[in-house]
């Protein structure tokens, strides 16, 4: 399954240079959950800081459990909501 992830650095309780120490060890987890898989896609969000995350998982759980082994949410640092997805209903054949 497919799931979207949607964090926010939590700026109002943490400072720069708290995610600055942090930002190295966060970006080796992402690599890590890239290259097994769970990662397929993420993007730095232009409106604030934080990322967009695409991730495959077996289950919300899964994706869940993902996404809080980011360093940043072990520390409490990012707001997140992991979104299940479903296939678009324009692209699935109409049941005959």
């Amino acid at each position: 399954m497919q799931f979207v992830a949607i964090t926010r650095r939590r700026t109002e309780l943490f400072s720069e240079a708290q995610f600055t120490e942090r930002l190295d060890a966060e970006t080796d987890r992402v690599r890590a959950l890239y290259a097994e898989g769970t990662i397929r896609t993420i993007y730095s969000r232009g409106d604030l800081p934080g990322a967009v995350i695409l991730l495959e998982a077996a289950d919300l759980e899964a994706a869940q459990a993902a996404v809080d082994s980011l360093p940043l949410a072990q520390f409490q640092m990012l707001e997140t909501e992991v979104i299940p997805l479903r296939a678009y209903r324009g692209f699935v054949p109409a049941p005959k």
